[in-house]
């Protein structure tokens, strides 16, 4: 049962799933659901949850406590599994619904090439454990908030949850593929890609700059879209948060209402493209982190934006330097 009372149907979940219960203050399997069984022999019901992971050769954890420590908590964090059976890897979401247990998902990574090796791979595996599950709890809430009251505005905020869930997915999806994504075949034209980003973006009170002509070149344009989208995004955000530029602040957030308007500019370079903010910029000495996937000064967001905006431009074989821009904002240089 959930924290509302209302059960989970694990035996439909396509996934490995082990419901387990907290007993003297140590996790024990309650049910498991068919495709667990079939994966997993030999485990009954009261066996400790360590079973499970003491068959794997690698146990790491995205938090900084032992596996069953984070499955008696509860934590929001993720398990990855290794070495069971020949070429067999799991990542394990903790789903606690109650001060006495939860559930554990299996997601089985063995389809997903190179996983071990991919850059930040425990903070994505974080951001499935955790981000991802922040707006569908938000969902969940408004919907049942919806049914109630019948208030369209619960709708609109499961809309929005919903949205920020896909925006969630495509950046783990963009991080873990890699070059797999990235078509670059087509003539792009990086004015339009650029417009169609600004659109699909809350860009608040910021407003788009194109005083050149900007060029056509050969990429992928969904990929290039998502470039955009991601320059914008940390433009928009952090000039409005004034995160770089206020050390007094000691980390808190300014008021929407007190924040400024962020001018974002789009222009044309000799052979490339940039994008530039008026807002508080980044110092240099945090300018060869903010590329490191899960990277983030506020603690808030995915820390993967940037992380993609790289590859995305190595996938092409481009160029990108961060530098500052002439009123002291953030300007990211792409050369072809």
């Amino acid at each position: 049962m959930t924290g509302d009372g209302r059960a989970i149907p694990i035996r439909s979940h396509p996934d490995p799933v082990v419901e387990y219960v907290v007993e003297d203050g140590r996790p024990v399997v309650a049910t498991t659901n068919d495709v667990f069984e079939t994966a997993f022999e030999n485990l009954r019901s009261g066996d400790p949850v360590e079973n499970v992971f003491d068959r794997f050769d690698t146990v790491e954890p995205t938090g900084d406590a032992d596996p069953e420590t984070h499955v008696v908590r509860g934590d929001p964090v993720g398990i990855y599994l290794d070495g069971f059976g020949s070429e067999t890897t799991y990542f394990v979401r903790i789903v606690p619904t109650d001060a006495d247990g939860g559930f554990l998902v299996f997601t089985d990574l063995s389809g997903c090439d190179d996983v071990a090796g991919t850059a930040g791979v425990g903070h994505v595996a974080s951001v499935i454990s955790h981000d991802l599950r922040n707006p569908l709890d938000v969902a969940k809430a408004h919907l049942r908030a919806a049914e109630e009251t019948g208030d369209p505005e619960h709708f609109e905020a499961v809309a929005d949850a919903h949205d920020r869930m896909a925006q969630i997915i495509r950046d783990v999806l963009t991080l873990t593929r890699g070059d797999q994504v990235v078509d670059p075949s087509e003539a792009v034209s990086v004015g339009s890609a650029a417009e169609d980003a600004w659109r699909s973006v809350d860009t608040a009170e910021a407003t788009l700059d194109v005083p050149d002509a900007l060029p056509t070149t050969t990429a992928d344009p969904d990929r290039v879209r998502r470039l955009f989208e991601n320059l914008f995004r940390n433009a928009v955000e952090h000039g409005a948060t004034n995160d770089w530029s206020d050390p007094d602040s000691g980390g808190e957030e300014h008021p929407a209402s007190q924040a400024p308007e962020v001018t974002v500019t789009v222009g044309a370079l000799d052979g490339g493209f940039y994008v530039a903010d008026d807002g508080p910029g980044i110092p240099p000495d945090e300018r060869g982190s903010v590329f490191d996937p899960g990277y983030t000064l506020d603690g808030g967001g995915t820390g993967l934006g940037l992380a993609i905006v790289e590859q995305v431009v190595a996938a092409h074989d481009w160029n990108l330097t961060l530098t500052s821009a002439p009123d002291g904002g953030a300007r990211f240089e792409v050369r072809f």
